[in-house]
């Protein structure tokens, strides 16, 4: 089991578009009704970004947010790590992009690839980086614009994602007894690339008039085989979590999972026994929002008051690769 890592969230904060996008655009365009849409999702409505809008807009939004809520400003930052799908270009990294906006002096930044898992993987290698010594302070930050890679005449996907942001901004704690990252897993599969990705545009399948008119630039997805893996992942998560830390479920504030889909959501809510005021599901007004969601569950939930000094927490996570990690929290 690995030790706990002491690790304070000095703030949070997170953006997300002013457009709204509901279940009545996908009606209109498609062969499809809310029932549906809602019975197998649970997504009302998501976030689209504006034209001028991007991943390293909304995180530079979202870490000036978390930045005024920690009483810091960028120059108080020593290091950027920004999970991402969706970035801004090949390279430079998009945390390259938001430090540049934030006016910030030369500071390590880059990006990390984890899919829906990305944002407890940047969490663990930041809590990491911290225990280290060279680093006082880590902005984290998960940002998507999905909107970008999803195919809206695929019916099967288009009414899954929305774009947003969230960032944290982390400090190491040397109380034993004080805010820590008690328990953390981050591993990957590799044997499912092919039943969820964007096939094309990288080294493997650069893009061509093929890759354009077979529209391989956008995500691809077997929903069945994902469901029955995220559901038996995010249930192993759950158990693992729980058996490695003698915690019980009863003692936790609230567990936030990846926001993927409600049903896969309830599947490891009722594995836990928790009621539903103690599982925290946003996916109904902003979608799948990738390495986006969990931050943007953390911010909502520690502003609100649902979450508060000493509390225990629960990330988890699973997404494309395959990837999944978890994290208990002492806030």
């Amino acid at each position: 089991m690995p030790k706990p890592l002491g690790l304070k969230i000095l703030g949070t904060g997170h953006y997300v578009p002013e457009r709204v996008l509901n279940n009545q655009y996908f009606i209109d365009r498609l062969d499809t009704t809310d029932e549906w849409i809602r019975e197998r999702t649970g997504i009302l409505e998501r976030r689209i970004a504006a034209p001028h809008e991007s991943s390293a807009t909304m995180a530079t939004a979202a870490a000036r947010a978390a930045l005024a809520d920690a009483g810091l400003t960028p120059h108080d930052i020593d290091l950027i790590i920004v999970a991402t799908i969706t970035p801004e270009c090949y390279f430079p990294s998009t945390a390259c992009f938001v430090q540049e906006s934030l006016g910030m002096r030369p500071t390590p930044s880059f990006d990390l690839l984890a899919a829906c898992s990305g944002f407890i993987y940047a969490l663990v290698t930041a809590a990491h980086m911290l225990q280290s010594g060279v680093y006082r302070r880590i902005l984290v930050i998960g940002a998507e614009t999905m909107t970008r890679i999803t195919d809206y005449e695929d019916r099967a996907t288009c009414i899954l994602f929305g774009d947003g942001a969230a960032a944290v901004v982390l400090e190491k704690c040397d109380d034993p007894n004080g805010p820590s990252l008690l328990y953390h897993q981050i591993c990957a599969e590799g044997s499912g690339p092919t039943v969820l990705t964007v096939p094309a545009g990288g080294a493997r399948l650069p893009a061509s008039l093929m890759t354009v008119n077979e529209r391989l630039h956008y995500i691809k997805m077997a929903g069945r085989e994902v469901y029955k893996v995220a559901v038996k992942r995010n249930i192993e998560l759950v158990d693992e979590t729980l058996r490695a830390t003698g915690i019980r479920p009863e003692d936790l504030a609230i567990v936030i999972p990846h926001q993927s889909n409600l049903r896969i959501i309830e599947s490891a809510r009722e594995r836990l026994g928790l009621p539903q005021e103690r599982f925290f599901t946003n996916i109904q007004k902003y979608g799948n929002t990738s390495a986006a969601s969990i931050p943007l569950g953390l911010d909502e939930c520690l502003k609100t008051g649902r979450v508060g000094r000493g509390d225990l927490v629960m990330l988890i996570a699973f997404g494309a690769g395959y990837t999944w990690a978890s994290a208990l929290l002492r806030i």
